[in-house]
């Protein structure tokens, strides 16, 4: 049991009459005390950022004041620890302090040191989590930028929406399609949150058979079922005071959903063939690819659990809706293969990266990770052509001879030009480096146009 964190002072003394007065003093000043006889256990109880400080006699039975403060410092060395005692032994108190002590008292003192002594401490412990607090913040946003990179809007908002979610205890719903980085958004959530110390369990309910789902999820005792001769602690027991991430949540069976909304109403699991209540000190994140509003009406889906996990959605954007956050992380991953396979390092070249702002991304930054890998590998790489990606294929050559290539290459520069914002037709011929007859020229030769009326300055009327 931890000790709640409206407590300001935990007050340790073997003597009943010294720790009444000081507990009355300590009241009548306002502050919230834990009068306690003994102080074995007691670092068990306090989290690494609780709020208050510790006011300790030293010559106790069992552990004394000095064997507190070096257990207490193990686990938080910044947590105040006041020392008190009637023996006025100086030799102690030169040691009590150089263990870390933040004030020593010597029996009989004034209330009023003892109250200012509190209060300065106290100060000081407020101003140590708030720094605690701003240097795990910077921490988190650096982790976070890492993990989910890009500079887009959709990306910065992402993160902030991450940011905001992982410190609470909210269930969540990710949103998002193949291959968009769910797993990694479930993951950054866990681990900026208070659960991070807790274990990360994930599971693809897509990929259970249908006849071991509930096993795997629930758990099972003994004889509950053919072939199961020993219990199983299910996934949902196992993640206890963590975290589980379960994707593909809408391949779940109606029978598992119902067994599903219940866990999280209730927070208990009951494994198949028991009859016991476990209780769960668990968070769920889910995850999906389809609309389940539209599963819902459509009778796929319970509308119950939908509205139960709708409660913090988070939306992935899909890598086309992202700019030129596919460029950023193209290059990153491909750093990341050629450090790992101890490879040079290779920089896209200008055509390299028309060719990739053009491509539509179907399979998301899984994709773009893969042909990230084969291009630190030197592999030959080709992206499959579509309608959104006519210059077919990626880093390779396009078919034809020179002339037609050098076409090619020609109109996929201009092209992802002409994905960026410019206000007139002058910005963009003077990003390309050409004169503006000279782009009218190529654009009508290629057959591509320049945005909508409304972006054109009056020059270029």
């Amino acid at each position: 049991m931890s000790i709640d964190n409206q407590i300001q002072v935990v007050l340790i003394d073997d003597d009943p009459h010294l720790r009444q007065a000081l507990c009355q003093t300590l009241d009548l000043a306002g502050l919230k005390v834990l009068p306690l006889a003994e102080a074995t256990g007691l670092t068990a109880q306090l989290s690494r950022d609780w709020p208050g400080v510790v006011v300790s006699d030293i010559r106790m039975p069992g552990m004394d004041g000095l064997e507190l403060l070096a257990e207490l410092h193990g686990q938080d060395p910044d947590l105040p620890v006041l020392l008190i005692t009637g023996h006025g032994d100086v030799p102690l108190a030169v040691q009590a302090m150089r263990a870390g002590a933040y004030d020593f008292l010597e029996k009989p003192f004034a209330s009023d040191a003892l109250l200012d002594s509190v209060r300065r401490a106290l100060a000081l412990r407020r101003l140590v989590l708030d720094n605690r607090s701003l240097r795990l913040a910077l921490s988190d946003r650096q982790q976070l930028s890492t993990r989910l990179v890009g500079h887009s809007p959709q990306m910065l908002r992402l993160r902030e929406q991450i940011g905001a979610l992982a410190a609470t205890k909210a269930d969540v719903l990710i949103l998002g399609e193949t291959g968009a980085g769910k797993e990694v958004v479930a993951r950054a959530l866990h681990d900026l949150s208070s659960r991070r110390s807790g274990p990360f369990v994930a599971i693809n309910a897509g990929a259970l058979a249908e006849s071991v789902v509930e096993s795997e999820l629930f758990g099972h005792e003994p004889g509950a079922f053919t072939g199961a001769q020993k219990r199983r602690i299910g996934k949902f027991e196992f993640a206890n005071g963590g975290t589980l991430f379960l994707d593909e949540i809408e391949s779940m069976s109606l029978d598992v959903q119902v067994k599903l909304l219940r866990l999280l109403q209730e927070r208990v699991v009951e494994r198949l063939g028991g009859n016991q209540l476990i209780p769960l000190d668990i968070r769920i994140i889910a995850a999906t690819k389809e609309d389940l509003r539209q599963a819902a009406d459509q009778g796929r889906f319970r509308a119950d659990l939908y509205y139960r996990l709708n409660v913090a959605p988070l939306r992935i954007p899909p890598l086309r809706e992202r700019g030129e956050d596919a460029l950023m992380l193209f290059q990153h991953f491909a750093d990341e293969a050629s450090s790992r396979h101890g490879l040079p390092l290779h920089e896209l070249q200008p055509g390299q990266r028309a060719l990739l702002l053009r491509h539509s991304w179907p399979g998301n930054v899984r994709e773009l990770q893969n042909a990230a890998e084969r291009f630190a590998l030197g592999l030959e790489l080709a992206l499959d052509s579509s309608a959104d990606n006519p210059t077919g294929s990626v880093l390779t050559s396009t078919p034809g001879g020179l002339s037609e290539q050098v076409e090619q290459f020609e109109k996929s520069l201009i092209a992802a030009e002409l994905a960026r914002p410019h206000s007139s037709l002058r910005s963009l011929a003077e990003a390309l480096g050409v004169p503006r007859k000279t782009l009218h020229d190529k654009l009508r030769k290629h057959g591509l146009n320049f945005a909508d009326s409304a972006q054109h300055s009056a020059d270029d009327e």
